[in-house]
């Protein structure tokens, strides 16, 4: 079978929205290949972390190449997939190059290129997420292991927005506590909650795609009896309690979920908000302060910010 590589030269800030653009759009998968990733630093040892090569990485910016099967729609979808990639910009996203290529390419070269991306890494503390084929094994005892197979994944967990999710949750969550993941994607960070000790998790997503992606996840990772997962429109129409929301989505969207995440957690609870780019750190910052929200902690990754914010 053949399949058309998408391919768009753009901005860290871009990177989540165009990412859910291409998956909404029917991608069969997304690859990102971020320039700096060569220079970061990652909190691991050699045995946990592949070396990179600068053959692979533009000499700046990010590529997002996604895979769509080559048919008679193949040339329209592209063309959609443009014009709402340029939308952004009325979000006021920087779109940085927008610089989009069409290359036909035939599945078995697809299916080698994943595991040229992904390498197992070690995240947190004490969580590392790995492809299902490197039958990675636990250094210590205390380590977690999210393995994640690239073909059904809205995300490998490594980008910096998520980072910041999943560092925040391994500090915050004790034991026994109930997560709402807002946006959950692949699911990855409801599957983080649930290793690191949540009673209950409730994932939810607007796209049917993400919802289908995140049960895979969760039932590969054991995590199934933990983690409920719903196609749901941020939290409209849920009324259940939670210690933790978190949510790892566009700042913009944030904005429109404050209020009723401050209704739906228990007080003492926590709001873990990340995706939110630099120069919408103070916007998000007063809206959760305005309502009600102590902001314990503000977190930074390259240009991207998360909140941890606790209700009084």
């Amino acid at each position: 079978m053949k399949w058309i590589e998408f391919g768009v030269h753009t901005t860290q800030e871009a990177v989540e929205p165009i990412s859910n653009i291409l998956h909404e759009s029917g991608a069969s998968g997304v690859v990102i290949e971020d320039s700096n990733d060569l220079e970061k630093e990652w909190d691991g040892t050699e045995d946990e972390i592949y070396e990179l090569s600068s053959e692979d990485y533009p000499e700046e910016g990010v590529l997002v190449k996604a895979y769509f099967p080559v048919n008679s729609f193949a040339k329209e979808t592209a063309e959609e997939v443009k014009q709402s990639i340029n939308d952004l910009l009325l979000h006021n996203i920087d779109l940085g190059k927008n610089e989009v290529t069409l290359t036909e390419v035939h599945e078995e070269d697809w299916a080698e290129a994943w595991k040229k991306y992904y390498k197992p890494v070690k995240v947190t503390q004490s969580l590392t997420i790995a492809p299902s084929w490197e039958n990675y094994q636990p250094v210590s005892t205390d380590e977690h292991v999210i393995e994640l197979d690239p073909g059904m994944a809205f995300g490998t967990g490594t980008h910096p927005s998520t980072v910041l999710c999943l560092q925040a949750l391994e500090r915050i969550i004790k034991g026994g506590e109930s997560v709402i993941d807002v946006g959950t994607g692949s699911g990855i960070l409801s599957i983080a909650a649930a290793k690191f000790g949540a009673k209950e998790v409730q994932a939810l997503d607007v796209d049917e795609t993400a919802v289908e992606s995140a049960r895979l996840n969760a039932s590969f990772n054991n995590t199934e009896h933990i983690i409920e997962v719903n196609q749901n429109n941020l939290l409209e129409q849920r009324e259940e309690y939670a210690d933790i929301i978190v949510a790892n989505i566009l700042a913009d969207i944030i904005l429109r979920m404050i209020e009723k995440s401050y209704h739906l957690l228990r007080t003492g609870g926590y709001f873990i908000t990340s995706g939110i780019i630099s120069s919408k750190k103070e916007v998000v910052k007063a809206a959760l302060m305005e309502h009600g929200f102590i902001i314990k902690e503000t977190i930074e990754m390259e240009d991207w910010v998360a909140f941890v914010a606790q209700k009084n």
